[in-house]
């Protein structure tokens, strides 16, 4: 296998796509849908990097650790080098964390992507506590990492955490969910501007961050092959088409998100034509009638529908 050795998104913006899983009558990972659909957002939705198993979208965290594992393998035999990949070694236990990314060092990836952590006995972490997990973690993998901030899952980190933790040496990309304007922009300010790291956001963001001079998004199939249109138009000059587009994420997956946002996307899927299965049970069945309201709704879009059915 190629390793692909860089990815600089000051000169192609960001557009990071962590592919769904699907998952087999066994609830095992169903590889061959798997590469299908990572077909899809390499070409499709023009992923420049994609997450293996790092985001909870993805539901690795139902897998025991060695199925995390092969899921991570699967990801990027079938991403096959053709962009980079990141690999999630969010852990609870930082021997399990450096186990993951010495996984993700012998397969040719090419960052790791782990999530500022809770404090696994309660109460928010210090700042402290956060900077020596990470750094702890550094020191044992060699790879560059991304900073995921995730509050729920991870921890709730302020400004001030946030822009120390991106001036570790080992931190070169920062991607958050906060989807709040007035932190989005003071963090593009100073991590990205000031050369610490390069800051990506999420769809409903993505115009605005590229407008702010951040690096991209990160963003889930197929909310990822509608950013792809709109970092094309933005980097063409075409305000208005790029804010047409950008319009098209106001009521999707927002208008559907108390089912959460991997339901949604999995739903979406579906009517798209690219369906991959159902969310692991017991969470996120999204009704009938929501799973068709979806489906009218995404009409109105310029996501692409297929004729075959994937599913």
């Amino acid at each position: 296998m190629n390793t692909i050795k860089s990815a600089n998104f000051k000169t192609t913006p960001a557009l990071v796509v962590p592919p769904l899983t699907p998952f087999d009558s066994s609830l095992k990972v169903d590889r061959a849908a798997l590469a299908t659909h990572i077909d899809y957002v390499v070409e499709g939705c023009r992923a420049t990097m994609v997450v293996a198993a790092g985001v909870e979208t993805q539901e690795y965290h139902y897998l025991p650790f060695e199925e995390r594992k092969a899921l991570v393998r699967a990801t990027v035999e079938a991403v096959d080098a053709r962009v980079p990949v990141v690999v999630g070694i969010s852990h609870p236990s930082i021997r399990s964390a450096v186990e993951l990314g010495q996984l993700a060092s012998s397969l040719g990836a090419h960052a790791i992507q782990l999530l500022a952590p809770l404090r696994p006995f309660g109460g928010a972490p210090s700042t402290a506590e956060v900077v020596r997990y990470f750094e702890l973690i550094a020191r044992e993998t060699e790879l560059p990492i991304m900073l995921y901030l995730n509050p729920g899952p991870g921890a709730d980190l302020g400004p001030e955490a946030t822009v120390e933790l991106a001036k570790l040496e080992r931190v070169k990309y920062v991607k958050e969910s906060s989807r709040d304007l007035a932190r989005v922009g003071r963090l593009i300010e100073q991590i990205d501007r000031a050369g610490h790291a390069q800051y990506l956001t999420t769809s409903q963001m993505l115009l605005i961050t590229l407008q702010l001079g951040g690096s991209g998004a990160t963003m889930p199939p197929p909310l990822a092959e509608l950013g792809a249109k709109i970092i094309a138009a933005f980097d063409a000059g075409n305000a208005a088409e790029a804010a047409r587009l950008q319009q098209q994420f106001s009521l999707f997956p927002a208008r559907w998100m108390h089912r959460g946002l991997m339901p949604t996307m999995k739903a979406a899927l579906h009517a798209l034509g690219r369906g991959i299965g159902e969310p692991y049970p017991p969470f996120g069945t999204l009704t009938d009638d929501e799973a068709a309201q979806i489906a009218t709704y995404l009409q109105s879009t310029d996501l692409s529908h297929v004729t075959e059915n994937h599913a």
